[in-house]
């Protein structure tokens, strides 16, 4: 297994003291009487901690299956709420001795191979997990005496009481037989609405000439020669508008005023300018008269179905 250098040793197991340290200071600050007999320490699990951030005791020679084992033992004889406090406290503690344990362990704390991974399982770093597992165990064991212990406050669906069915007021029912003959004749005798009733102004908040459009796309092509699509819709106030100026760019390639060029598939399509310089444009007018709004009361005019043969 390849050994990074010493520094980047150094730095994991430098961390994971310097948190260790901070742990142990709010352990002191809040001192709870834990006490560890190990078979090199007998004492306060907060002396434990000092020592090992102090650099006094090697962490490797801590056993971790043992202070768990005695923690767990310790945390039986407090309350429910006590126990789940030291119980957060303790893990947070635990992982962090993993950590700076791996870190001595495994110079740079970095797991390079199997081999490392179970060498690291056989050196207790899977007990953080196994101290999460029986916390969360133990907080569902209070759950389940919780929902024992006010089980009896669940709401009870009441009986019909006599005495107060005879409270409630009489039921009149008015409607006679003849007014329900009524209602339905009134709702049945409603005349038809006309086609003409339906109004479509409201679909559309205003139309986009396709001339107009044309003649801008035009006039820019003719004087640069050349546009990307992108700057000939690049003043559109809307989609509609864009949606329009593409139409009629295919209206302009029809007759070959245009030309379309794109280097790759779904890439920036560049038109160029072919038609005349100066002049009217045939497609303009054809255009205007092909996509015209159709007058009230006439079908849309579709648009011509031949084909230019060249293009076809």
């Amino acid at each position: 297994m390849a050994q990074p250098a010493a520094g980047a040793a150094a730095r994991p197991d430098a961390d994971a003291a310097g948190g260790l340290e901070q742990l142990g200071t709010d352990s002191r600050r809040d001192s709870t009487g834990f006490t560890v007999s190990l078979t090199n320490f007998d004492g306060p699990f907060d002396l434990l901690l000092g020592l090992i951030a102090k650099r006094e005791m090697d962490v490797t020679a801590v056993a971790l299956a043992a202070v768990t084992d005695e923690f767990i033992g310790y945390v039986r004889g407090l309350s429910h709420h006590q126990a789940l406090d030291e119980s957060s406290n303790f893990i947070l503690i635990a992982a962090t001795l993993l950590d700076l344990k791996a870190a001595q362990l495994l110079p740079g704390g970095e797991v390079e191979s199997q081999e490392d991974v179970a060498a690291l399982e056989a050196r207790d770093l899977l007990f953080a997990r196994l101290l999460q597992y029986r916390a969360f165990k133990h907080i569902a064991g209070h759950i389940a005496e919780q929902i024992q212990a006010h089980s009896d406050r669940l709401p009870r669906q009441p009986g019909t009481h006599p005495e107060l069915a005879q409270l409630l007021p009489e039921l009149v029912f008015k409607t006679t037989p003849e007014d329900l003959k009524t209602i339905a004749e009134r709702a049945f005798a409603r005349p038809a609405m006309e086609p003409d009733h339906i109004r479509f102004e409201h679909l559309h908040s205003h139309t986009v000439d396709i001339r107009a459009e044309m003649a801008v796309m035009t006039a820019l092509l003719r004087e640069a020669g050349a546009a990307s699509f992108t700057e000939l819709i690049r003043e559109s106030e809307s989609r509609l508008v864009v949606v329009v100026r593409f139409l009629g760019l295919l209206e302009l390639y029809r007759d070959r005023d245009v030309e379309f060029e794109q280097d790759a598939p779904l890439g920036e399509l560049r038109v160029l300018w072919s038609g005349p310089a100066s002049g009217e444009i045939a497609a303009l007018d054809r255009a205007a008269a092909e996509w015209a709004e159709p007058e009230s009361g006439q079908s849309p005019r579709p648009a011509p179905e031949t084909e230019d043969a060249d293009h076809g």
